[in-house]
């Protein structure tokens, strides 16, 4: 499915609007730059060394395997951000769970393009034959992880749990918090396709 949205920039932002489309494998230079940032610099992703190119390229190839979105926004062709889902597990009983993930251009945030691409991730796996869609955010002390608690609340996330110090980056322990989210019918009791 290939289709592009155009949103109007975050009014702090450079007015300018920006879109959101399927990724492609031309993209995932500019992927792997935001998403080698915040292995280096940041607590959301847990880990500590960036993957090389190649291996973000396997993995986008991966998540379009198995026929799961993945999205970019841009702005006069510059990737500012990019999201997708993935198997939240690998075992065979999870195969209607996902999990969702967001990186923003770490100039870009508060522009609005977190809330934007989970928005457009959401109703993409609400086609698809997936039930629930679970968050696994990293939360520090300090506040750390509070704006994508947010944004994944405002989309209709709710929190199912949270895992303590099980995190240890930057000289800091991080929590990660567990929210989920229903997809169409979720777990009713109709049988899925």
């Amino acid at each position: 499915m290939t289709s592009a949205t155009t949103l109007p920039a975050h009014p702090v932002a450079a007015r300018k609007p920006f879109s959101l489309r399927d990724a492609t494998p031309a993209d995932v230079a500019a992927i792997h730059a935001i998403y080698a940032h915040h292995v280096l610099h940041g607590r959301a992703s847990f880990e500590e060394v960036p993957p090389t190119v190649d291996d973000m390229h396997l993995r986008f190839a991966e998540v379009r395997r198995k026929d799961l979105p993945y999205l970019v926004a841009e702005r006069d062709g510059e990737v500012l951000g990019y999201a997708y889902a993935s198997a939240y597990r690998a075992r065979s009983a999870y195969r209607f769970a996902i999990e969702d993930s967001i990186y923003i251009d770490h100039r870009r945030v508060g522009e609005g393009l977190g809330q934007a691409l989970l928005a457009e991730l959401i109703a993409r796996c609400e086609t698809g034959p997936w039930r629930q869609m679970v968050a696994v955010i990293a939360c520090t002390a300090g506040g750390g992880g509070a704006g994508s608690l947010a944004v994944h609340e405002r989309l209709g996330f709710r929190t199912v749990g949270r895992l303590e110090a099980v995190g240890f980056k930057h000289g800091q322990w991080i929590d990660t918090v567990l929210m989920q989210r229903v997809l169409g019918a979720g777990g009713a009791k109709t049988l899925p396709e």
